[in-house]
């Protein structure tokens, strides 16, 4: 069994595990990752399992290591990766680790203090530094100022800044504060101090003009010196206070030129030595990133295998014993070896004597779905899943698609120069696979397109078929093998003299049928008046010729399900009278597109009936009255023998089914599903487990009489399966006819993404291609940028994603809906892989 096709065959499984083997062999199957564990502690809160301890101190490593990351990330140090996977390492490993990165932690916190605080010290430093040298240019400029001005008043206003004894004992002296305040407040301080102290203060004010860092932040901050003069001490105590108010610094400033001479050199020497040591600090501190950055993804690969390992182990039930672990898991049949292997490797590196026994378990609940992909399939696959995850052992749509999807949406897309455009995109993103894989990011628009690179290789080429086939290249035709028309019997005076000509195909001077252009539509056509008429002709009985293609092929893949299932009522009561009544109707409706295209050439195409005409006539009982006027012999009583199939359909799928399971019942037989499976069980309960060893080939008796079940049986309700088979047979019924005329949005989308191309080329590009000469030359190389810009946002972009929508839709309802369910849920194993890819 394929098991892209189907799922992979499933089995319910139960481990015995001993004590001291339980950690490797966990490990050994999270590096297999091909075990979906199940919870057997449902009701058991998290704080009170087993292994919640070890749990705990996983998330405080992780915790520390997240820590270190994001210091190593603030100091600019790249993080090494050197792709090591180590495997999970055993317990007793773990104290050390817990050692080092609690060592690494305190000693991270301690140089982070012991920095913060000399960051601290060096600030102050600096502001004083800059204080003492804006303060003394500050009294050296009034100082100059009062020697210009009178002498009288120049003594007076020295003699403020006096102290008592050097005034002669006047009272009255002016007292003035320093300080530092940050660029952005200093409006507000400036307002607040001249209101509250009603202008009795005078404020000078300076920029700093390198910007300082902020010792707890690390930015850069810009500040102002300020010196504020003010009289009494109430005056400078409210100062002081609407200083502290608005987070200024205030440092002592001394009075005389003298003193504050001798303190900046003082504050000078301690800031050279205060670099030094900071330098020092900042040289160890990067020394001890650096070394942790060498080894952190590794240890972060540890800890987080030792966290699912622990995590995992919780899920297990411990024997009566307290010595042995028990656990249930599903896993892929194919695999049961390997998963053997794996046990046994673990219990030989975790030394225990006692081997690991798997069990296999025989169970009514469904198992998930497991479709091996690769790198190809998977994004193919992930559309799919995104609509629902197939039941177990449902026929799986994504191989079919990856040929379907790309095709359809070109069928919407089709111009081969914009399919180019986008196969080179997807091309570059396959041929730097690996490095643009390690650079993606998993938020973002750019980690969709990469994840989905192959499915845009494939839509860029299908693209590139259909622009071909519609003989479109950016909006313009290629007469690559030659035009069957030709203009020989046109005189030149009627080319001129008339604004149009009509080419009539029955001439033979004008068109040869016997040698039709080769590969495509004729490019003469993208010069013709009726272009749009003709194309959207074509077009649309193209896009109903897919639509009931795909829609048949899926009501064919159902017939799949039913023959894996063994339900041969299904087969007979569903899936002929399915075909029957969507071939009779709807099969024959594309039989007579192809059959008109061939009976009626250009001699005889206005005797050609009307396919919508005919196909109302048919429902209607409606015939022409002369014979000719049919398009072949026979057609009336066809038409007729088709319709009474058709109708005689819809009692056969609304009431076959429902009334064959009702004998069934009454019988004593009854019908047990898993999702779509479906088998029939006589007597026995089928939902008690039961344990089969895998050496062995056949299943066990079934439980005796009396053995528990997981849950009662449902009851029989004639009523219920009717209307339940009614719904079905409606839907089918009505959405073959809205199915078809969905499939109408290929021809809709088409001739818009051909028109806005037309659009784009004839009002931007056109115009600098109408110059001639240099200044041709010129202005094309002017509009080309705007021409390609509004190619890729408008035609590429938007005009990709909304084929690529309405392909995605028509995947999922019109193709889907005849045989996929898709009520599975996915096989989510326990791996390490899967787990580290989840962390990038």
């Amino acid at each position: 069994m394929g098991s892209l096709f189907r799922s992979e065959e499933m089995t319910l499984a139960q481990l015995f595990l001993q004590s001291e083997a339980a950690y490797a062999c966990v490990s050994e199957l999270g590096e297999l990752g091909l075990v979906q564990f199940r919870d057997l502690n449902p009701d058991v809160n998290a704080f009170q399992r087993k292994f919640v301890n070890e749990v705990r101190r996983c998330d405080e490593m992780e915790r520390k290591l997240r820590f270190l990351e994001k210091e190593i990330r603030k100091a600019g140090i790249p993080i090494v990766d050197t792709g090591e996977n180590p495997d999970a390492p055993p317990p007793r490993e773990m104290i050390d680790l817990e050692a080092t990165f609690e060592k690494l932690e305190n000693e991270m916190k301690e140089v982070n203090t012991n920095q913060e605080a000399l960051k601290r010290n060096f600030l102050e430093l600096t502001e004083l530094k800059h204080i003492l040298r804006k303060t003394q240019s500050f009294f050296e400029e009034a100082e100059f100022h009062h020697q210009m001005q009178d002498p009288a008043l120049a003594e007076e206003s020295h003699a403020l800044l006096l102290g008592d004894e050097e005034r002669g004992g006047q009272p009255m002296r002016l007292g003035f504060v320093a300080g530092v305040i940050n660029r952005e407040r200093l409006p507000t301080f400036e307002r607040m101090l001249w209101r509250a102290c009603r202008g009795n203060v005078f404020l000078r004010q300076t920029e700093i003009e390198t910007p300082l860092e902020d010792p707890v932040t690390g930015d850069q901050v810009h500040k102002c010196v300020f010196i504020i003069f003010f009289q009494g001490d109430q005056l400078k105590t409210r100062v002081k206070k609407i200083c502290e108010g608005f987070r200024a610094t205030l440092y002592p400033c001394p009075e005389t030129p003298a003193e504050r001479r001798e303190m900046a050199i003082g504050v000078m020497t301690r800031i050279e030595d205060l670099q030094t040591v900071l330098n020092q600090t900042q040289d160890h501190r990067h020394r001890v990133l650096v070394s942790a950055a060498k080894n952190i993804r590794v240890w972060f690969i540890k800890a987080r295998k030792i966290k699912a390992i622990y995590h995992t182990l919780n899920l297990f039930n411990l024997d009566v014993t307290q010595k042995c672990l028990i656990a249930e898991c599903w896993c892929p049949v194919a695999d049961l070896e390997r998963i053997q292997l794996a046990l046994r490797r673990g219990t030989e590196h975790s030394g225990s004597s006692v081997p690991s026994i798997l069990n296999r378990m025989t169970t009514k609940q469904a198992p998930p779905t497991y479709h091996k992909t690769n790198k190809f399939t998977s994004g193919f696959q992930a559309l799919v899943d995104s609509y629902g995850v197939a039941s177990y052992c449902e026929v799986n749509p994504a191989p079919f698609t990856i040929i379907t999807f790309p095709f359809l949406f070109a069928v919407m897309f089709g111009d081969a120069g914009h399919g180019l455009i986008m196969a080179l995109f997807a091309l570059w993103m396959v041929w730097r696979e690996k490095q643009l894989m390690n650079q993606r990011k998993d938020d973002g628009i750019w980690s969709i397109f990469f994840g989905g690179r192959y499915i845009i290789l494939l839509m860029g080429a299908f693209s590139i078929y259909t622009g071909f086939i519609y003989n479109d290249f950016f909006s313009k035709s290629l007469n690559i093998f030659g035009s069957s028309w030709h203009m020989a019997n046109i005189s030149d005076d009627d080319i001129k003299n008339n604004e149009l000509l009509e080419l009539d195909p029955n001439v033979t001077a004008i068109y040869k049928p016997a040698s039709p252009y080769p590969f495509g539509i004729d490019p003469i056509w993208n010069l013709a008046e009726n272009k749009i008429t003709f194309l959207n002709s074509f077009k649309m009985k193209m896009s109903v010729t897919l639509g009931v293609i795909q829609m048949s092929f899926g009501v064919c893949l159902s017939l799949s399900n039913y023959r894996f299932f063994k339900d041969p009522l299904s087969m007979f009561s569903v899936f002929i009278p399915q075909l029957m009544f969507l071939m009779c109707i709807f099969g024959y409706m594309v039989i007579i597109i192809f059959f008109k295209w061939i009976a009626y050439d250009a001699s005889i195409s206005y005797k050609a009936p009307s396919l919508l005409i005919t196909m109302i006539n048919m429902f209607l009982f409606k015939f022409p009255d002369s014979q000719d006027d049919y398009m072949y012999s026979g057609q009336k009583g066809l038409q007729i023998f088709l319709v009474l199939v058709a109708v005689a359909c819809v009692p056969c799928m609304l009431f076959i089914k429902p009334y064959f399971e009702w004998r069934a019942h009454k019988s004593g037989k009854r019908t047990v599903r898993f999702g779509t499976v479906q088998m029939q069980v006589n007597g026995a309960s089928e939902d008690t487990a039961v344990i089969m060893d895998q050496d062995e080939g056949e299943m066990p008796p079934p439980p005796p009489e009396g053995a528990p079940a997981h849950k009662e049986e449902e009851e029989f309700d004639i009523g219920e399966i009717l209307i339940h088979q009614a719904i079905h047979t409606i839907e089918f019924c009505l959405g073959c006819i809205s199915h078809t005329a969905s499939y109408l949005r290929l021809w809709a989308l088409s001739l818009a993404h051909a028109q806005l191309s037309e659009v784009l080329w004839s009002m931007v590009l056109h115009i600098g291609l109408g110059f001639k000469g240099w200044v041709g030359a010129v202005v094309t190389i002017l509009v080309f940028p705007a021409f390609a810009v509004l190619t890729v946002a408008i035609l590429l972009v938007m005009e990709g994603l909304s084929a690529f929508l309405h392909a995605l839709r028509l995947h999922w309802v019109e193709f889907q809906s005849k045989f996929y369910k898709g009520e599975g849920h996915q096989f989510v194993p326990f791996s390490f892989e899967a787990l580290m890819e989840d962390h990038n």
